[in-house]
């Protein structure tokens, strides 16, 4: 069901892995995954009720979706683990150097990935892996590291 989830059940997933982990329950590969993505933000965990199902978060109203954040955090942790698309790993390595530590070196990869989506859609074409490589060589070189 996780493969390909509706709004609902990813935003499900999140809160029912911050109560298992709030309980002290046993917790799955991913939800410890997510548990170790929800950590590094304590900003977002006023959201994981079931009073926020529902809710939008409007770009134009100027809040961060908290739950695309964190889904972006979970794909960039997925990518990493398999390197994929290849090479992938290898500009996180640079740009945790660059930037200094892993959390940030995730937030400019998610503006990576938010950049790649874009072209993907303004195009009408799938996602080009090439093309959110170049974004992140490019912030490795921003930052002033090495590609």
């Amino acid at each position: 069901m996780l493969f390909n989830p509706s709004r609902d059940e990813a935003r499900r997933f999140f809160i029912q892995s911050w109560q298992k982990h709030t309980a002290g329950a046993p917790l799955a590969d991913l939800e410890r995954i997510v548990v170790a993505v929800l950590l590094r933000h304590p900003e977002y965990h006023r959201y994981l009720s079931e009073d926020y199902l529902d809710r939008d978060w409007p770009p134009e109203v100027g809040e961060t979706n908290p739950f695309l954040h964190l889904s972006m955090h979970l794909a960039i942790e997925e990518q990493l683990s398999i390197d994929q698309p290849l090479g992938v790993k290898a500009q996180y390595t640079a740009l945790c150097a660059a930037c200094g530590d892993e959390h940030s070196a995730q937030h400019q990869m998610m503006d990576g990935l938010g950049e790649m989506i874009w072209h993907a859609q303004r195009s009408q074409s799938a996602p080009d892996p090439a093309i959110y490589l170049d974004i992140l060589r490019t912030k490795v070189r921003q930052f002033g590291g090495k590609t």
